[in-house]
C-alpha cells in the first residue's frame, strides 16, 4: 500500500493576513477555496509551484481568541535555493526571523520565520 502526503491544516485568526504572509513570504499560490457560510468557516488550500502538497488554512468566522498551538507541534519546513537572499527578504518584510543557523559543526543551512498566528516555518537551503 502506498501513501501520499496531501496537506497540512492550520487554523488562522485572520484569513487575509495569513494569505498575504504565505503568498508574499513563501510564494505559495491559492489552489482552491471552499466557503461554508452556513457552518461559519472557510478553507483555503495553498500550494507551491510543484502543486504536490497543500497547506490548508482553516478560518472559523469570528474566533474568540487566538488558537493554542500546543506543545507537540513544532514547525512546517520549506526549502529555498538562495537561503541568504530569502533570509534578507523576510527580515526586510518585517517578519519575525531567527538568525541563520546550522547543526553543530556545520555551516548555516536554515532559519525560522513566524507567521501571523505564531506558527514557525523552517526555511532550509535546498
Amino acid at each position: 500500500m502506498d501513501y501520499k502526503m496531501l496537506h497540512t491544516c492550520i487554523r488562522v485568526m485572520d484569513l487575509e493576513k495569513s494569505l498575504k504572509f504565505y503568498k508574499e513570504a513563501l510564494g505559495l499560490e491559492e489552489k482552491e477555496r471552499k466557503d461554508y457560510p452556513e457552518y461559519e468557516f472557510t478553507l483555503v488550500y495553498l500550494t507551491d509551484k510543484d502543486g504536490t502538497y497543500d497547506l490548508e488554512l482553516t478560518y472559523n468566522y469570528n474566533p474568540d481568541k487566538p488558537y493554542e498551538l500546543g506543545n507537540g507541534f513544532s514547525h512546517i519546513a520549506v526549502s529555498v535555493d538562495d537561503l541568504e537572499g530569502s533570509h534578507k527578504k523576510h527580515k526586510d518584510m518585517g517578519y519575525k526571523v531567527t538568525k541563520l543557523m546550522g547543526l553543530p559543526d556545520s555551516p548555516p543551512k536554515y532559519y525560522f520565520i513566524t507567521d501571523p498566528d505564531g506558527y514557525e516555518i523552517e526555511v532550509i537551503r535546498g
